[in-house]
């Protein structure tokens, strides 16, 4: 794990596009309602993961997770070592294309163990990170996803949800930013009235302010995960037009503020 420790370190300090995160805390991290955008693989290297309400699902280092979808779900990472430092992989729709999905398993999540085979395969996907062009990092996605069912691991496929309207009003979100885009620029976008947006999405058990609160919130606590940005800087890259109102909104969602979140980033 310390050679894959290293490599990340050093690409991070280049301060490139990637198609990798790294979350790491050298305290304690209690988050409540993270929203989980798309299925999602958390690879632990140092320290333990806890999920759930109860943390009733613990992932120590050397395991992974992949987590589907979800509006919420509660999470501590807890340092071991000096840190937690954890990979993060988001996958896209396209990334499964064509392969069989297994409807038997239930689970919104799956554990395993990061072997020395997968481990090598993340060695290999955060290296090309340097040099590869973005339209390889789909395909070294889809190799982990692959190498994950031979070894085994065919139940992530499960772990899929047909695309719905809220993900593609959550990337819009993300993409256009949340100053200019309006009810009508939506509605033209996807091509339907606004009775039969808020009809549909009623039906996926959403509305468009929630998804904008999840898309916004989810971008700030992942800024102030990968970023040394001012907490000023993320709230307006947020959407909001004080610190203060982001700061209240944060703790609201996440039951801490974010300098609070900022401080188990730091040392004393």
């Amino acid at each position: 794990m310390k050679k894959l420790i290293n490599t990340i370190k050093n690409i991070l300090n280049e301060n490139n596009k990637l198609p990798f995160s790294v979350y790491s805390s050298i305290k304690e991290q209690k988050l409540l309602n993270v929203p989980i955008a798309k299925p999602l693989l958390i690879v632990v290297l140092s320290g333990d993961k806890e999920l759930g309400q109860d943390s009733e699902l613990i992932c120590h280092s050397g395991d992974f997770i992949f987590l589907s979808d979800s509006p919420s779900i509660n999470m501590r990472n807890i340092p071991k070592d000096k840190e937690y430092f954890a990979l993060l992989i988001e996958f896209d729709y396209q990334d499964f294309n064509d392969l069989q999905i297994n409807t038997s398993y239930k689970k919104d999540y799956y554990v395993g163990k990061t072997t020395p085979a997968l481990e090598k395969c993340l060695q290999q996907f955060v290296e090309i990170s340097q040099w590869a062009p973005e339209q390889v990092w789909s395909l070294r996605k889809r190799e982990i996803i692959t190498l994950l069912c031979h070894m085994g691991h065919s139940e992530i496929l499960s772990l899929l949800n047909n695309p719905k309207i809220k993900d593609r009003l959550h990337e819009m979100f993300l993409e256009q930013g949340f100053h200019e885009l309006n009810i009508e620029v939506i509605c033209e976008e996807l091509a339907m009235s606004e009775s039969t947006l808020r009809r549909k999405l009623k039906l996926e058990g959403t509305s468009v302010q929630e998804i904008k609160d999840q898309a916004r919130l989810g971008l700030g606590l992942h800024l102030l995960q990968t970023t040394r940005h001012s907490i000023g800087l993320i709230a307006d890259k947020c959407g909001y037009q004080s610190q203060s109102r982001f700061t209240d909104r944060f703790k609201g969602r996440f039951g801490l503020t974010p300098s609070e979140l900022r401080k188990t980033k730091m040392k004393d």
